[in-house]
């Protein structure tokens, strides 16, 4: 347990500047103290005792704002950023070293049985906002930029950006540390197909106003073919 908590300070620190003491970290960080009641939780909840698991549950729900139900596996090492809104699902696993901003679900669709939410490689960073839903597995050292919504599987050492996201690699680089990404510096593909048909109506309206055109005798407004 005390190799875990200390594991766990490490690991704020390294992502969180504004983190200036073990003692500020293990007592004011929603993020930690809900991973840590988890633990409780979790083994309640493999002990059969339901009843003790889903209150520890919902007790860490009004403290941290964070929903972690007693069935979710976690792996080592999870950082919560802020925390607040972040919803995990029951059947949801999370791999080492993930990183998880505000607002974060990692939900279902509503219409699958048994294994519904889905589960997180190692490294990954979610961004602010995104929602990461279905049965399908979120690859080592990938990254969800802010607002995402992600609905199919995401491949190891890739981006998912727009809604729904698609996959956008980093410059063919590998991500080595989910800490260091920029969230910021992304491509949007949403933004480059809406510029690719831009260009195209430019070059319609170009095209139609190199055309000499009229109104022929029933009125109907006509060009003709250049």
């Amino acid at each position: 347990m005390f190799t875990e908590r200390k594991e766990l300070i490490k690991a704020y620190k390294a992502r969180d500047p504004a983190a200036r003491s073990d003692l500020e970290i293990v007592l004011l960080y929603p993020g930690l103290r809900a991973v840590r009641r988890h633990r409780r939780a979790n083994w309640c909840y493999r002990h059969r005792l339901f009843f003790l698991a889903r209150a520890i549950s919902q007790r860490t729900r009004r403290v941290t704002g964070i929903e972690i139900p007693p069935a979710a596996k976690i792996g080592r090492r999870l950082v919560i950023d802020h925390g607040m809104g972040v919803v995990i699902g029951e059947t949801a696993e999370i791999g080492d070293d993930v990183l998880l901003y505000q607002g974060v679900t990692l939900g279902g669709t509503g219409k699958d049985q048994g294994k519904r939410h889905p589960t997180i490689g190692d490294n990954v960073l979610v961004g602010a906002g995104a929602k990461v839903l279905g049965p399908f597995k979120v690859g080592d050292n990938a990254r969800i930029a802010a607002n995402a919504v992600v609905l199919k599987e995401v491949p190891p050492d890739s981006t998912a950006v727009g809604v729904p996201a698609r996959i956008v690699r980093l410059a063919g680089q590998r991500v080595n540390f989910a800490g260091e990404i920029d969230q910021v510096s992304v491509t949007d593909p949403v933004s480059i197909d809406i510029a690719a048909l831009r260009e195209q109506l430019e070059v319609l309206e170009q095209y139609l106003a190199s055309r000499p055109c009229y109104t022929n005798e029933k009125g109907e407004y006509v060009c003709e073919t250049v």
